[in-house]
């Protein structure tokens, strides 16, 4: 088979066809799924990114211990509730403030931001293009990846 883009990109399909939704079991399960997941890849030899909402440090600490130490690097993208709000092009905030999503993490369920994130990335004062670029630097710092790998 012939891998098909998807339309809608934002995880919310594919976790809808997973059986997952926003309740917090749903969030412990697909926390577990993606670190896993990234394991795997990380056993065949590769860097693995992950970018998701992650919103218990419970869930977190556990993919941290599942892997070997220094392989779980955690990046808080530091992100106020309204910036969210602002940025989402889905609708998804206002449809949770209007009670038609349950457990939506910063409106009607809990996030809790990490203790000691090995970086913290405050996306209202950086635009995208800085923040990947701290990304980057600090991959290339402890030479995960080559400095001159990403241009």
């Amino acid at each position: 088979a012939t891998p098909q883009p998807r339309p809608d990109r934002s995880g919310g399909g594919f976790g809808g066809r997973l059986g997952l939704g926003f309740a917090p079991g749903d969030r412990q399960e697909n926390t577990r799924r993606v670190g896993a997941a990234a394991g795997l890849l990380r056993d065949a030899g590769l860097v693995v990114l992950t970018a998701f909402v992650s919103p218990y440090r419970a869930d977190r600490d556990a993919v941290r211990a599942s892997l070997p130490d220094g392989d779980f690097i955690e990046v808080f993208v530091d992100a106020p509730l309204e910036v969210c709000e602002a940025r989402d092009p889905k609708g998804l905030y206002r449809q949770a403030r209007a009670g038609q999503i349950k457990d939506f993490t910063g409106v009607n369920a809990p996030y809790e931001p990490p203790a000691s994130p090995e970086l913290r990335l405050a996306s209202a004062e950086e635009s995208p293009a800085a923040l990947a670029g701290r990304v980057v630097a600090y991959l290339s710092e402890r030479q995960i990846v080559p400095r001159d790998s990403v241009k």
